[in-house]
């Protein structure tokens, strides 16, 4: 089969999330099984051109509809880690990519339309047919509507849409002026509440809601976080949307990059180690105390690696630190957050607590020292509001490191409390909390800190039972491949 991904990210290229790792992790994936994949993505000039081998220039003179007139635009070609990725160029004088970051600007509606415009004009001037066209979040949202609207009837009739909605918060709700640019046209027609009218704003349109309409199959990155978009306030406003559409929606959950995050091989770590050798992750962990200058102490590591930021539980997560330190354990937490309030009072309690060899506070993000913490860590807190999947939890597991999670989102769909889960005994994993307040996340974290210290036999048989976890993409590949045969054949 031949598809092609159209996304804003591609790890390791071009990431700013969870994003950037699907499309990176699933096209391998589906290429390790005889499909021929294709990436397009924008060529921005922060992107990480250290990752692309053998760029060069595929199509000169791309030029794309745009408004009253067409911006001239240059393709790239090149290899990121043995995936093909064609990069658009855009030398419009709005300066699209150029930008020195991603995202986080007025504009950014305009930027990834023309950039969604500019990727089907390149399949159709290049004489490109692939079978399956999987597109990402509303930054190609409009990419749906401008083939069946518009690219169907210049020849692209063999493409079939796949779309992958990673996080609802974030819509591309805008004006109608995006109608003109496109060169769509007819607001009349498109601002209807059965194609892109936005549900809380009649005189708006809704790029991710396009692509819910116009797509042969939407899917979101796990299957409890599918039934919490269509029956919660996690759809943001979409779950209407969802469910007149509901025979064409569905949750497949991400998988992890083994090659990436596997202690056997990881050569980010001091000491590799499997469930045969255990003992070597404990040296990561007398590792990880000399680097950041814990206290060598008879006591668990409890860490958190990722994000801060309401959507994680940021005052959960400062409750657990607290409530670390205070029953017998240590606590390393390395993360930043986009908001500055919440990253000044992180500066604040880092120096609150400078002086305390029970606790480090890394604000920023070291892929390094990362991998290091999963390794020498004895357990890890996600206490999320909401988590459509969560890869964290997946690399504690594969690390050995125990998850302390919330029953939100992918959460559900992959740790199961050690104490209540319904699962048998030799397949729970973790621990598990519901409320989102301070005694739902001290009652997981008291019985994992009481585990380890009082039964540490059965708290090693945790860890061993989480490493026998595999959440590659395998399973979800055959998943996805799955789908797109059903679309093809309708």
């Amino acid at each position: 089969m031949y598809i092609t991904m159209i996304a804003s990210e591609c790890a390791p290229v071009s990431k700013v999330g969870g994003l950037a790792d699907v499309v990176y992790g699933l096209s391998r994936e589906l290429e390790i099984r005889g499909n021929e994949i294709e990436i397009i993505l924008p060529k921005y000039d922060c992107m990480r051109f250290d990752h692309v081998w053998d760029l060069n220039i595929f199509h000169k003179d791309l030029w794309v509809p745009w408004g009253n007139d067409a911006i001239h635009c240059t393709v790239w070609c090149g290899s990121v880690h043995g995936r093909k990725c064609y990069f658009i160029e855009s030398h419009s004088d709005d300066n699209f990519f150029n930008r020195d970051q991603y995202y986080g600007y007025p504009d950014d509606v305009m930027r990834f339309s023309f950039f969604s415009k500019a990727a089907l004009e390149f399949l159709l001037q290049a004489n490109k047919h692939p079978d399956i066209i999987h597109c990402h979040d509303w930054q190609t949202g409009l990419i749906p509507v401008l083939l069946y609207e518009n690219y169907t009837f210049q020849g692209m009739t063999h493409p079939r849409i796949c779309y992958t909605i990673h996080n609802f918060r974030y819509q591309g709700v805008t004006g109608i002026d995006i109608l003109s640019a496109t060169q769509l046209g007819k607001p009349e027609y498109y601002n209807h509440p059965d194609r892109l009218q936005d549900n809380a704003h009649p005189n708006a349109l809704n790029l991710m809601k396009a692509g819910i309409v116009y797509s042969n199959f939407i899917t979101t990155v796990s299957p409890r976080h599918a039934f919490e978009a269509r029956h919660t306030d996690q759809g943001y406003g979409l779950s209407d949307t969802l469910y007149a559409h509901q025979g064409k929606f569905g949750g497949v959950l991400n998988g992890l990059d083994y090659k990436l995050w596997n202690p056997e091989v990881d050569d980010l770590i001091p000491y590799n180690y499997t469930i045969s050798n255990l003992e070597q992750k404990y040296e990561n962990k007398n590792a990880l105390r000399d680097k950041l200058l814990l206290r060598q102490e008879f006591k668990p590591i409890i860490a958190y690696v990722g994000r801060l930021d309401v959507q994680k539980g940021v005052h959960l997560i400062r409750h657990g630190l607290f409530y670390a330190l205070e029953h017998g354990a240590q606590f390393v937490l390395l993360g930043s957050s986009p908001e500055a309030s919440i990253n000044n009072d992180f500066w604040n309690l880092k120096q609150e607590l400078n002086d305390n060899q029970d606790c480090h506070i890394e604000i920023g993000f070291n892929e390094e020292l990362a991998h290091l913490i999963y390794a020498g860590s004895d357990m890890i807190i996600m206490p999320s509001m909401y988590e459509p999947c969560g890869l964290t939890q997946l690399i504690a597991l594969k690390y050995g490191t125990v998850p302390i999670v919330r029953t939100v989102g992918g959460l559900v769909d992959t740790i199961f409390d050690r104490d209540y889960s319904d699962k048998p005994l030799t397949a729970r994993n973790g621990y598990v909390f519901h409320e989102a307040d301070y005694a739902g996340i001290e009652s997981a974290m008291q019985r994992a800190i009481g585990l380890w210290h009082s039964y540490p036999d059965q708290f090693r048989k945790l860890v061993m039972q989480g490493m026998q976890y595999n959440y590659s993409w395998h399973r979800s590949g055959q998943y996805y491949l799955d789908i797109y045969e059903m679309i093809q054949s309708k």
